[in-house]
């Protein structure tokens, strides 16, 4: 595991060392002792050696003994999925236009 939050990865190699695993992109939500990491990722099809269709992963890391290790996720696996969360988001924080906003129930 990493012990800097901007080292962490979902990069994931066999052991003849095909990345079976690619990380396409990633943002930093959260830093601290709890570090919340959203990656874009592809998984290689094993019989093609092709990236399959991007998926997304939000990743909870806890840091424990200087390093973070991950003590939860959540992953997103197709457009039509990660178009739903996208929808109740905005639904539920309609006016959220990069500001923190409180609700009152």
């Amino acid at each position: 595991m990493a012990s800097d939050v901007n080292e962490l990865s979902v990069d994931f190699r066999d052991e003849e060392g095909n990345l079976l695993c690619k990380q396409l992109d990633r943002r930093v939500l959260s830093k601290g002792a709890w570090a919340t990491v959203m990656f874009r990722y592809a998984d290689m099809n094993k019989q093609t050696g092709e990236y399959g269709e991007p998926k997304v992963v939000i990743n909870r890391y806890q840091k424990s003994g200087g390093e973070y290790k991950r003590r939860s996720k959540f992953n997103i696996s197709s457009a039509v999925q990660a178009r739903q969360v996208i929808d109740v988001l905005q639904e539920w924080y309609p006016n959220a236009e990069g500001e923190d906003v409180a609700t009152a129930e």
